[in-house]
């Protein structure tokens, strides 16, 4: 005789499409503050973008972009994409196997390129000390 749980219905609940949602996430990909990954043109193209990052166990939300948070425009206007931080590098990579968005090396700053802003930044200081000094004597 099989085991049956005592509600009496025998079989099993069914899937609500939340909880199948959830499942799919992977629990490292769910910790830390929200991020933008990338920005859609309207809710359509976010969701689908959401659909693809939860394929692969990434949790992301969408939000209104910045400026255009007007009621009245309801699912049409820009989306950002936000993902937990622990997830974001896991969504760039699926955004860059679809094609979504570029590579870019990140923009960084060289210890020559501090060192010549110094100087530069020093010699501007000086010009203006000599003129300041010759003027007020």
């Amino acid at each position: 005789m099989p085991l049956v749980l005592g509600d009496g219905h025998g079989g099993e609940e069914p899937v609500t499409p939340f909880a199948e949602r959830v499942r799919k996430i992977k629990p490292q990909y769910a910790e830390g503050v929200l991020v933008r990954v990338i920005g859609a043109m309207n809710q359509t193209e976010a969701e689908f973008i959401q659909g693809m990052l939860l394929e692969e166990g990434v949790p992301s939300t969408l939000r209104r972009t910045m400026g255009f948070d007007v009621p009245d425009m309801l699912a049409a206007g820009p989306r950002d994409v936000m993902v937990p931080l622990s997830g974001h590098a896991a969504a760039r990579d699926v955004l860059l196997q679809a094609e979504l968005v570029e590579e870019q090396i990140p923009p960084g700053t060289s210890p020559a390129q501090v060192a010549r802003f110094l100087l530069v930044a020093l010699i501007v200081v000086a010009v203006i000390a000599v003129l300041i000094g010759g003027l007020g004597g």
